[in-house]
């Protein structure tokens, strides 16, 4: 068990100080940890950009957000559906004329446990291709902004990644042949989790030191994410465990990716969350992450895959 940098309680926002002219780019913001997380933010005197895909819930969360903190707080949202390529490269380019500097992307928007194989409209199956090649393009595309601002990039996992296969599944990244929606769920996740690392090796490689990348996970918080797409056994059991010790406030769930996002002299190497039983709660610091999902082969072959299947390159160079 380590012992946690920020102490018994861990990490809490607390340890964030003023943001006033800082800007940060926050994906799935509507409810549960991404709305508190942006919350949050905006409380310290941030600007917060949000990427939602449906505009109504945006327009409805903007307004909750004036009412609780004022009319005065810098917040907007631009439309993205990280199911759709198209999409995640409208709102990057719209980004990139709007916003001026990103001190952090947030990227917390996920599906989970699709019941059935879902294909999105570029091919792929759905909670790969949202949760992994969605993100992969919007970091990809937002990075040179993120260099610019001497950003980071924060990747919101889950523990899932280490619950399926310990490896990615290149022979069939579809899942054509025994599809499960915990399987690919922790698939994706992997690969979201695998691809920090990744960057961090050849942002290394490249010599860049004023971008960095984190990985994190929400722990089991109370959020919309298997209510909306899991099977109805699953969405009966987690609606049950809701109201269990076992599981957290979503603002809680939200201190790990806003440490990531704020807090200075952060670690990139580790993978951080809540360090209680299972990492479901508890106090927000590091915590072990599986060796698998640093594996340094499957990440690189990951990685040029990535690059093949969206036809997106990040522009690393030294």
């Amino acid at each position: 068990m380590k012992t946690n940098q920020f102490g018994k309680k861990g990490w809490t926002p607390d340890n964030i100080h003023n943001l006033n002219g800082k800007t940060y780019v926050i994906t799935g913001t509507t409810s549960g940890t991404g709305f508190e997380a942006a919350k949050i933010l905006l409380s310290k005197g941030a600007k917060v950009v949000m990427l939602n895909r449906n505009p109504e819930k945006a327009e409805n969360t903007i307004i909750t957000l004036k009412q609780e903190l004022g009319n005065a707080i810098k917040v907007s949202n631009i439309t993205m559906d990280l199911a759709k390529q198209v999409s995640v490269k409208n709102a990057a380019a719209e980004v990139l004329k709007t916003v001026s500097q990103i001190d952090a992307l947030i990227c917390n928007a996920a599906i989970a446990q699709v019941p059935k194989q879902t294909l999105t409209v570029d091919g792929w199956e759905s909670q790969m291709g949202t949760n992994h090649f969605g993100n992969w393009t919007l970091q990809a595309l937002l990075f040179p902004r993120i260099e610019k601002s001497n950003g980071r990039i924060v990747t919101v996992g889950s523990m899932g990644y280490n619950m399926g296969i310990k490896t990615i599944k290149f022979d069939d990244l579809n899942w054509d042949k025994n599809y499960s929606p915990n399987g690919v769920y922790s698939q994706s996740k992997l690969a979201q989790i695998m691809c920090v690392y990744e960057l961090q090796d050849r942002l290394k490689k490249a010599g860049i030191t004023n971008v960095k990348a984190y990985a994190c996970h929400p722990g089991a918080s109370k959020t919309s994410l298997i209510k909306t797409s899991g099977s109805l056994m699953t969405r009966f059991v987690w609606q049950l465990m809701k109201f269990s010790p076992l599981v957290q406030s979503a603002e809680k769930g939200a201190y790990p990716q806003l440490m990531c996002a704020t807090e200075p002299n952060l670690d990139q190497s580790e993978f951080y969350g809540p360090t209680g039983k299972n990492n479901w709660t508890g106090p927000v610091g590091a915590h072990k992450l599986e060796p698998h999902a640093k594996d340094k082969t499957v990440a690189k072959k990951l990685w040029e895959v990535s690059e093949k299947e969206t036809g997106v390159k990040w522009n690393i160079n030294s």
